[in-house]
Protein backbone atom coordinates (compact mmCIF):
# COMPACT_ATOMS: atom_id res chain seq x y z
CA UNK A 1 0.00 0.00 0.00
CA UNK A 2 1.11 3.44 -1.23
CA UNK A 3 2.21 5.84 2.01
CA UNK A 4 -0.37 8.55 0.96
CA UNK A 5 -3.20 5.84 1.02
CA UNK A 6 -1.77 4.83 4.71
CA UNK A 7 -2.40 8.60 5.76
CA UNK A 8 -5.91 8.46 3.87
CA UNK A 9 -7.21 5.87 5.76
CA UNK A 10 -5.45 6.12 8.77
CA UNK A 11 -7.09 9.61 9.54
CA UNK A 12 -10.79 8.52 8.05
CA UNK A 13 -10.04 5.17 11.26
CA UNK A 14 -9.10 7.93 13.48
CA UNK A 15 -12.89 9.64 13.12
CA UNK A 16 -14.37 6.29 13.25
CA UNK A 17 -12.70 5.52 16.73
CA UNK A 18 -13.22 9.19 18.29
CA UNK A 19 -17.17 8.62 17.33
CA UNK A 20 -17.41 4.95 18.38
CA UNK A 21 -15.98 6.10 21.90
CA UNK A 22 -18.32 8.51 22.36
CA UNK A 23 -21.02 6.23 21.54
CA UNK A 24 -20.13 3.50 23.72
CA UNK A 25 -17.60 4.94 26.85
CA UNK A 26 -18.20 1.16 28.20
CA UNK A 27 -16.00 -0.31 25.73
CA UNK A 28 -13.25 2.50 25.69
CA UNK A 29 -10.36 0.56 26.88
CA UNK A 30 -11.02 -2.29 24.26
CA UNK A 31 -10.77 0.68 21.56
CA UNK A 32 -7.90 2.12 22.98
CA UNK A 33 -6.09 -1.68 22.94
CA UNK A 34 -6.70 -1.30 19.20
CA UNK A 35 -6.40 2.42 18.54
CA UNK A 36 -2.44 1.76 20.17
CA UNK A 37 -1.55 -1.66 18.29
CA UNK A 38 -3.52 0.27 15.13
CA UNK A 39 -1.10 2.90 15.71
CA UNK A 40 2.29 0.55 15.70
CA UNK A 41 0.99 -1.14 12.40
CA UNK A 42 0.10 2.43 10.66
CA UNK A 43 4.09 3.48 11.27
CA UNK A 44 5.56 -0.08 10.81
CA UNK A 45 3.96 0.66 7.34
CA UNK A 46 5.09 3.56 6.44
CA UNK A 47 8.14 2.77 7.29
CA UNK A 48 8.00 -0.35 5.07
CA UNK A 49 6.75 1.69 1.89
CA UNK A 50 9.48 4.32 2.72
CA UNK A 51 12.05 1.79 2.58
CA UNK A 52 10.33 0.12 -0.64
CA UNK A 53 10.98 3.96 -2.19
CA UNK A 54 14.28 3.90 -1.15
CA UNK A 55 15.14 0.70 -2.25
CA UNK A 56 13.33 1.35 -5.63
CA UNK A 57 15.59 4.60 -6.00
CA UNK A 58 18.70 2.83 -5.10
CA UNK A 59 18.39 0.03 -7.80
CA UNK A 60 17.87 3.02 -10.71
CA UNK A 61 20.76 4.44 -9.84
CA UNK A 62 22.75 1.77 -9.49
CA UNK A 63 21.69 0.55 -13.36
CA UNK A 64 22.25 4.09 -13.86
CA UNK A 65 26.03 3.59 -12.96
CA UNK A 66 26.42 0.18 -13.92
CA UNK A 67 26.23 1.17 -17.58
CA UNK A 68 28.68 4.23 -16.89
CA UNK A 69 31.27 1.54 -14.94
CA UNK A 70 31.22 -1.10 -17.57
CA UNK A 71 33.31 0.82 -19.61
CA UNK A 72 36.16 -0.16 -17.45
CA UNK A 73 35.01 -2.41 -14.96
CA UNK A 74 32.85 -5.46 -14.56
CA UNK A 75 30.20 -5.04 -12.00
CA UNK A 76 29.56 -8.29 -9.87
CA UNK A 77 27.27 -8.63 -6.86
CA UNK A 78 26.70 -6.33 -3.68
CA UNK A 79 28.98 -6.84 -1.35
CA UNK A 80 27.29 -4.46 1.59
CA UNK A 81 24.95 -1.64 1.35
CA UNK A 82 24.86 1.50 3.82
CA UNK A 83 23.00 4.94 4.40
CA UNK A 84 23.84 6.51 1.27
CA UNK A 85 24.76 3.68 -1.50
CA UNK A 86 25.80 0.39 -1.96
CA UNK A 87 29.31 -1.36 -2.54
CA UNK A 88 29.86 -3.90 -5.20
CA UNK A 89 32.60 -6.08 -5.94
CA UNK A 90 33.77 -5.38 -9.81
CA UNK A 91 36.72 -7.12 -11.96
CA UNK A 92 38.70 -4.58 -14.19
CA UNK A 93 39.77 -6.91 -17.48
CA UNK A 94 42.75 -5.31 -18.44
CA UNK A 95 44.92 -5.76 -14.87
CA UNK A 96 42.67 -9.18 -14.29
CA UNK A 97 42.08 -7.83 -10.59
CA UNK A 98 39.60 -7.49 -8.26
CA UNK A 99 37.94 -4.36 -6.44
CA UNK A 100 35.33 -3.03 -4.68
CA UNK A 101 33.20 -0.27 -5.85
CA UNK A 102 31.17 2.26 -3.56
CA UNK A 103 28.10 3.60 -4.80
CA UNK A 104 27.06 6.84 -3.39
CA UNK A 105 23.37 8.30 -4.17
CA UNK A 106 23.36 12.04 -4.51
CA UNK A 107 19.57 12.22 -3.94
CA UNK A 108 20.01 10.74 -0.25
CA UNK A 109 22.19 13.34 1.04
CA UNK A 110 20.47 15.21 3.14
CA UNK A 111 22.12 18.03 4.22
CA UNK A 112 25.11 20.58 3.98
CA UNK A 113 27.33 18.28 5.99
CA UNK A 114 26.56 14.41 3.93
CA UNK A 115 27.45 16.62 0.77
CA UNK A 116 30.75 17.27 2.57
CA UNK A 117 31.08 14.05 3.39
CA UNK A 118 30.86 12.87 0.06
CA UNK A 119 33.61 15.53 -1.14
CA UNK A 120 35.59 14.55 1.65
CA UNK A 121 36.12 11.29 1.27
CA UNK A 122 37.45 10.56 -2.37
CA UNK A 123 39.75 14.19 -2.36
CA UNK A 124 41.36 13.02 1.16
CA UNK A 125 41.72 9.06 -0.19
CA UNK A 126 43.61 10.37 -3.18
CA UNK A 127 45.95 12.64 -1.57
CA UNK A 128 46.93 9.67 0.94
CA UNK A 129 47.07 6.89 -1.14
CA UNK A 130 49.27 4.23 -1.64
CA UNK A 131 50.09 3.60 2.30
CA UNK A 132 49.81 -0.05 3.02
CA UNK A 133 47.76 0.55 6.02
CA UNK A 134 45.26 3.48 4.69
CA UNK A 135 42.30 1.92 1.66
CA UNK A 136 43.73 3.02 -1.25
CA UNK A 137 41.63 4.09 -3.94
CA UNK A 138 41.63 3.08 -7.76
CA UNK A 139 39.16 5.40 -9.99
CA UNK A 140 36.15 7.60 -9.44
CA UNK A 141 33.01 7.70 -11.58
CA UNK A 142 31.01 11.03 -11.36
CA UNK A 143 27.75 12.00 -12.65
CA UNK A 144 24.78 15.23 -11.76
CA UNK A 145 23.13 11.67 -9.66
CA UNK A 146 26.05 9.69 -7.50
CA UNK A 147 29.41 8.63 -7.27
CA UNK A 148 31.49 5.45 -7.31
CA UNK A 149 34.89 5.36 -6.00
CA UNK A 150 36.80 1.64 -6.74
CA UNK A 151 38.83 0.75 -3.99
CA UNK A 152 40.75 -2.02 -2.55
CA UNK A 153 38.46 -5.10 -1.70
CA UNK A 154 38.58 -5.91 1.73
CA UNK A 155 37.19 -8.63 4.13
CA UNK A 156 33.48 -8.15 5.24
CA UNK A 157 34.86 -8.50 9.23
CA UNK A 158 35.78 -5.21 10.44
CA UNK A 159 38.27 -4.63 13.58
CA UNK A 160 34.46 -4.54 15.46
CA UNK A 161 33.72 -7.87 14.76
CA UNK A 162 37.17 -8.88 15.83
CA UNK A 163 37.06 -7.19 19.01
CA UNK A 164 33.60 -8.28 20.04
CA UNK A 165 35.44 -11.66 20.69
CA UNK A 166 37.17 -10.94 23.43
CA UNK A 167 40.55 -9.22 24.59
CA UNK A 168 43.15 -9.57 22.04
CA UNK A 169 47.44 -11.13 22.95
CA UNK A 170 49.43 -8.31 23.88
CA UNK A 171 51.28 -9.35 20.50
CA UNK A 172 48.73 -9.15 18.20
CA UNK A 173 47.32 -5.83 19.91
CA UNK A 174 50.72 -4.61 19.40
CA UNK A 175 51.08 -5.66 15.68
CA UNK A 176 47.46 -3.85 15.16
CA UNK A 177 47.88 -0.65 16.93
CA UNK A 178 51.17 -0.32 15.44
CA UNK A 179 49.66 -0.69 12.01
CA UNK A 180 46.69 2.23 12.55
CA UNK A 181 49.29 3.99 14.36
CA UNK A 182 51.44 4.21 10.72
CA UNK A 183 48.27 4.51 9.17
CA UNK A 184 47.32 7.89 11.26
CA UNK A 185 51.13 9.41 11.02
CA UNK A 186 51.18 8.92 7.59
CA UNK A 187 47.68 10.91 7.85
CA UNK A 188 49.33 13.35 10.13
CA UNK A 189 52.51 14.15 7.97
CA UNK A 190 50.22 14.97 5.25
CA UNK A 191 48.22 17.27 7.54
CA UNK A 192 45.24 15.00 7.51
CA UNK A 193 43.18 14.44 10.81
CA UNK A 194 40.46 11.27 10.23
CA UNK A 195 38.19 12.78 13.20
CA UNK A 196 36.19 9.43 13.18
CA UNK A 197 38.37 6.70 14.43
CA UNK A 198 36.68 3.58 15.72
CA UNK A 199 36.78 -0.27 15.35
CA UNK A 200 33.98 0.12 12.32
CA UNK A 201 36.21 2.12 9.98
CA UNK A 202 39.41 -0.24 10.37
CA UNK A 203 39.29 -3.15 7.57
CA UNK A 204 41.30 -5.94 6.39
CA UNK A 205 41.83 -7.08 2.99
CA UNK A 206 42.61 -10.51 1.95
CA UNK A 207 45.54 -10.56 2.73
CA UNK A 208 44.58 -9.57 6.20
CA UNK A 209 46.58 -6.48 5.90
CA UNK A 210 45.06 -3.21 8.20
CA UNK A 211 43.89 -0.75 6.03
CA UNK A 212 42.40 2.56 7.68
CA UNK A 213 38.63 3.86 5.79
CA UNK A 214 35.86 6.15 5.89
CA UNK A 215 37.71 9.51 5.63
CA UNK A 216 34.20 11.74 5.11
CA UNK A 217 34.88 13.45 8.08
CA UNK A 218 38.19 13.98 7.42
CA UNK A 219 40.00 17.83 7.95
CA UNK A 220 42.95 19.75 6.76
CA UNK A 221 45.30 21.12 9.19
CA UNK A 222 48.06 21.36 7.36
CA UNK A 223 48.60 25.00 6.73
CA UNK A 224 48.75 25.26 11.21
CA UNK A 225 44.74 26.08 11.14
CA UNK A 226 43.06 24.34 14.58
CA UNK A 227 40.15 22.51 13.77
CA UNK A 228 36.79 22.55 14.98
CA UNK A 229 33.16 21.26 15.79
CA UNK A 230 32.12 18.10 16.92
CA UNK A 231 32.67 15.01 14.76
CA UNK A 232 33.29 11.48 15.62
CA UNK A 233 31.29 8.64 17.87
CA UNK A 234 30.65 7.73 21.08
CA UNK A 235 33.49 6.12 23.03
CA UNK A 236 35.89 7.30 20.77
CA UNK A 237 35.79 10.87 20.53
CA UNK A 238 38.32 13.12 22.27
CA UNK A 239 37.59 15.24 25.23
CA UNK A 240 38.17 18.36 23.71
CA UNK A 241 35.90 17.66 21.08
CA UNK A 242 33.10 17.87 23.11
CA UNK A 243 34.54 20.67 25.13
CA UNK A 244 33.70 22.49 21.79
CA UNK A 245 37.08 23.51 21.93
CA UNK A 246 39.78 24.27 19.39
CA UNK A 247 41.82 21.11 18.52
CA UNK A 248 44.55 19.46 16.53
CA UNK A 249 45.25 16.06 15.21
CA UNK A 250 45.84 14.48 18.51
CA UNK A 251 42.59 13.72 18.76
CA UNK A 252 42.82 10.73 16.06
CA UNK A 253 45.56 9.23 18.66
CA UNK A 254 43.15 9.96 21.34
CA UNK A 255 40.83 7.77 19.30
CA UNK A 256 43.55 4.84 18.94
CA UNK A 257 44.20 4.76 21.96
CA UNK A 258 40.54 3.90 22.95
CA UNK A 259 40.65 1.40 20.42
CA UNK A 260 43.93 -0.57 22.17
CA UNK A 261 42.58 -0.19 25.85
CA UNK A 262 39.23 -2.20 24.30
CA UNK A 263 41.70 -4.53 22.30
CA UNK A 264 43.81 -5.64 25.60
CA UNK A 265 40.40 -4.95 28.05
CA UNK A 266 37.83 -6.05 26.42
CA UNK A 267 35.56 -2.80 27.61
CA UNK A 268 35.69 1.03 26.50
CA UNK A 269 37.76 2.83 28.93
CA UNK A 270 34.87 5.75 29.32
CA UNK A 271 31.41 4.47 29.39
CA UNK A 272 27.98 4.53 30.16
CA UNK A 273 24.26 3.74 29.86
CA UNK A 274 23.81 6.46 27.30
CA UNK A 275 25.62 8.71 25.02
CA UNK A 276 25.03 11.22 27.06
CA UNK A 277 26.79 9.93 29.88
CA UNK A 278 29.45 8.20 27.96
CA UNK A 279 30.59 11.90 26.95
CA UNK A 280 30.18 13.05 30.42
CA UNK A 281 32.62 10.06 31.14
CA UNK A 282 34.96 11.17 28.26
CA UNK A 283 34.88 14.73 29.34
CA UNK A 284 35.89 13.65 33.00
CA UNK A 285 38.80 11.36 31.33
CA UNK A 286 39.26 9.41 34.47
CA UNK A 287 41.60 7.33 33.08
CA UNK A 288 41.59 3.38 35.48
CA UNK A 289 42.80 -0.13 35.39
CA UNK A 290 40.71 -2.62 36.82
CA UNK A 291 42.93 -5.48 38.32
CA UNK A 292 40.63 -7.86 37.48
CA UNK A 293 40.53 -6.84 33.57
CA UNK A 294 44.03 -5.95 33.74
CA UNK A 295 45.49 -8.23 35.55
CA UNK A 296 48.16 -9.75 32.57
CA UNK A 297 48.57 -6.63 31.36
CA UNK A 298 51.84 -5.05 31.32
CA UNK A 299 53.29 -1.50 32.79
CA UNK A 300 54.40 -0.83 29.36
CA UNK A 301 51.37 -1.17 28.07
CA UNK A 302 49.71 0.43 30.34
CA UNK A 303 52.48 3.48 29.83
CA UNK A 304 51.32 3.92 26.39
CA UNK A 305 47.72 3.88 26.90
CA UNK A 306 48.56 6.77 29.40
CA UNK A 307 50.15 8.74 26.67
CA UNK A 308 47.70 8.35 24.37
CA UNK A 309 44.49 8.64 26.66
CA UNK A 310 46.20 12.45 28.65
CA UNK A 311 43.44 14.28 28.97
CA UNK A 312 45.89 17.54 28.04
CA UNK A 313 46.56 17.54 24.68
CA UNK A 314 49.64 19.37 24.84
CA UNK A 315 50.65 16.15 27.10
CA UNK A 316 49.34 13.75 24.96
CA UNK A 317 51.49 11.72 22.33
CA UNK A 318 51.49 12.38 19.25
CA UNK A 319 51.33 8.93 16.54
CA UNK A 320 55.14 9.20 15.41
CA UNK A 321 55.69 9.43 19.67
CA UNK A 322 52.90 6.06 20.43
CA UNK A 323 55.40 4.55 17.50
CA UNK A 324 58.62 4.87 19.21
CA UNK A 325 57.53 3.19 22.74
CA UNK A 326 59.03 0.93 23.80
CA UNK A 327 55.48 -1.83 24.01
CA UNK A 328 55.33 -0.97 20.52
CA UNK A 329 59.10 -1.74 20.05
CA UNK A 330 59.18 -4.64 21.64
CA UNK A 331 56.11 -6.13 19.84
CA UNK A 332 53.92 -6.06 23.26
CA UNK A 333 56.49 -8.27 25.00
CA UNK A 334 54.29 -10.08 28.10
CA UNK A 335 57.77 -10.33 30.00
CA UNK A 336 57.16 -7.43 32.34
CA UNK A 337 53.95 -7.82 34.60
CA UNK A 338 52.28 -4.99 37.19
Amino acid sequence: MHARHIKMSFFFWIIRFIFQSMCAPFSGFVHFVYFFYSVQYYFLNLCFSDLQCQSQLIEEKEKEMCEALKTQYEVCEEIGRGRFGTIFRCFHPNSNEVFACKLIHKSLLNDSIDRQCLQNEPKYMTLLSPHPNILQIFDVFEDDHSLSIVMDLCQPLTLFDRIVAGPFPQPQAASLIKNLLQAVAHCHRLGVAHRDIKPDNVLFDSDDNLKLADFGSAEWFGDGRPMTGVVGTPYYVAPEVLMGREYDEKVDVWSCGVILYIMLGGVPPFYGDSASEIFEAVVRGNLRFPSRIFRSVSSSAKDLLRKMLCRDPSRRFSAEQALRHPWILSGGDMAEMS
